[in-house]
């Protein structure tokens, strides 16, 4: 009996470690450039992502998501994927997810945008847990000062994975859709919350 009760406190103990670190392991990386006026940034263009997937379509699904936050949040205008495509061919450049400099700056000056958004959809699929398959989605968005072509803000998020309900108890997983919404909201809530 005295060994059950000296051993409460550190079961206690080693059961908070493991949902605090269960917790933290869902937190973006993510990086703001704290010398910049995020607030002049009205307009935006989001290029086409980088595929680093199996799925042939992942990069246009998650671009459309992006813009569609975007607009939905009222954080950022956004221009229609059409003109920006047109001005990335004008461009004639085989790496567009990667920009450098003066294509950022071109970009800017011809789409009248102040920054522009790229990035890559490196894990787009599902994950087996088991007897059970559930989406995993990871993104990286970068958004880039047209006027000099530097990074502003970065972010990674993943989402997906089994929950404890889902592998223990066979609860309903997320659809992919669902992941991906989820994703990019958790993502672009790191530029919101730092523009407020």
């Amino acid at each position: 009996m005295v060994l059950l009760k000296n051993s409460v406190p550190a079961i206690i103990l080693l059961c908070l470690l493991v949902l605090i670190a269960g917790c933290r392991s869902g937190m973006p990386s993510y990086h703001i450039r704290e010398d910049m006026d995020m607030s002049f940034i009205k307009k935006v263009a989001v290029l086409p992502l980088a595929n680093l997937t199996g799925d042939q379509f992942s990069d246009e699904t998650v671009r459309h998501i992006v813009i569609s936050e975007l607009l939905a949040s009222g954080m950022l205008d956004v221009v229609i994927p059409g003109e920006s495509n047109k001005a990335i061919a004008m461009l004639r450049t085989n790496s567009i997810s990667s920009p450098d400099i003066e294509q950022i700056k071109e970009l800017g000056r011809v789409l009248k945008v102040e920054a522009v958004i790229t990035g890559a959809v490196e894990q787009y699929g599902f994950t087996r847990h088991g007897a059970i398959a559930v989406p995993e989605v990871t993104i990286t968005l970068m958004m880039a000062d047209t006027a000099t072509g530097s990074i502003i803000w970065s972010v990674t998020r993943t989402r997906g994975k089994a929950s404890f309900a889902v592998r223990h108890f066979g609860a309903r997983s997320k659809t992919m859709s669902e992941t991906v919404l989820e994703v990019v909201r958790d993502a672009l809530d790191t530029l919101n919350n730092h523009s407020n």
